[in-house]
C-alpha cells in the first residue's frame, strides 16, 4: 500500500489546500492528512476545529473517489511522523518561489533523517496559487469576504471566529 503524508497547520484548510489533496490522491492508496500541532503559530482554530474543519473536507473527497484519508495530529518532528504512519512519501504543496526556497532546506533535512522517505512537491492549481491560509485568517478578521478561497463550511466558522471577537 502507498502511503503519502500531507502535513500541515490547515489554520484553517483552504481551497488550496483542497485542490492538493484531491490530486494527490492519485498518488496513494492512504493520505494520511497530518495536521500540526504549532504552538509557536498561535492558531486561530483549536486543534479540535482543524482536525474537524479537514476531516468534512475529506469526507467529500473519499466519497468522489474511493481512496482513503486518514487525518492525523501530530507535534514531532515531520520525519518521525511519517514514519509512524507508514508514509513513503511525503506531499508537500508549492504556490510560489518563497515556498520553494523553504522547502528544499526541508527535504535536505529530512532525507539527513531518512532517506527511504521521498517528498513530492505538486503546484497548487493556477487559480489557488495565492491563497495562504495566514492571509484568509487576515481579510476575515478584517471583515472581508474570503468565500473565494475557503470551502462554504470554513467560511462560515470564520464569520463566526471574527464576529465574536
Amino acid at each position: 500500500m502507498r502511503i503519502g503524508l500531507y502535513p500541515g497547520t490547515f489554520d484553517p484548510i483552504t481551497l488550496g489546500h483542497v485542490d492538493i489533496i484531491q490530486r494527490a490522491m492519485a498518488l496513494v492508496d492512504r493520505l494520511v492528512i497530518g495536521v500540526a500541532i504549532n504552538r509557536d503559530k498561535g492558531p486561530a482554530f483549536s486543534l479540535e476545529e482543524r482536525v474537524a474543519m479537514v476531516e468534512a473536507e475529506c469526507a467529500g473527497i473519499v466519497a468522489k473517489t474511493g481512496g482513503e484519508i486518514v487525518v492525523h495530529p501530530f507535534e514531532n518532528l515531520l520525519i518521525d511522523c511519517a514514519n509512524d504512519v507508514g508514509a513513503k512519501v511525503i506531499v508537500r504543496g508549492l504556490r510560489a518561489v518563497a515556498d520553494f526556497e523553504y522547502e528544499f532546506q526541508m527535504v535536505g533535512m529530512n532525507r539527513a533523517m531518512d532517506s527511504t522517505i521521498e517528498t513530492v512537491f505538486m503546484m497548487a492549481d493556477a487559480r489557488r496559487q495565492a491563497i495562504a491560509s495566514k492571509l484568509v485568517k487576515e481579510i476575515a478578521r478584517l471583515g472581508g469576504d474570503v468565500s473565494k478561497f475557503v470551502p462554504a463550511a470554513v467560511n462560515t466558522a470564520l464569520i463566526q471566529l471574527y464576529t465574536k471577537a
